[in-house]
């Protein structure tokens, strides 16, 4: 993969991480008892549903790009990312068996996306 690709890449973990502690804000925004109007009054939710969207162009782009057996691997840092921002932003805990596995997840990564 070029280093664009790899670039792009990461942006693209980046944001879906992003959406997912956006997705949490949403959550927590909802009122107890659902309905349409609370849905499409939802800014994190509506917010995060564009940064989805987006994303997804992005990684269709790479896919034309990269064989998926290389950038699909990338995605795998979300696992990381997340508890990570969820950490810094929302005050959740991080303990040290979710940095262990991200540990292990990036070497996975880094043997999955070098050729041989």
């Amino acid at each position: 993969m070029s280093s664009l690709v790899i670039a792009l890449t990461l942006v693209c973990v980046l944001a879906i991480s992003t959406g997912q502690l956006m997705f949490k804000k949403a959550a927590q925004a909802m009122p107890d008892v659902l309905s349409l109007s609370a849905l499409l009054h939802n800014g994190w939710l509506i917010a995060s549903l564009v940064l989805y969207g987006v994303t997804t162009l992005g990684w269709v782009w790479i896919l034309r790009h990269a064989p998926l057996h290389l950038a699909y691997p990338f995605m795998g840092l979300a696992f990381l990312i997340v508890p990570t921002l969820a950490w810094a932003f929302l005050g959740e805990p991080l303990g040290w068996r979710t940095l262990a596995g991200g540990a292990l997840i990036m070497a996975g990564v880094t043997l999955a996306s070098t050729t041989t």
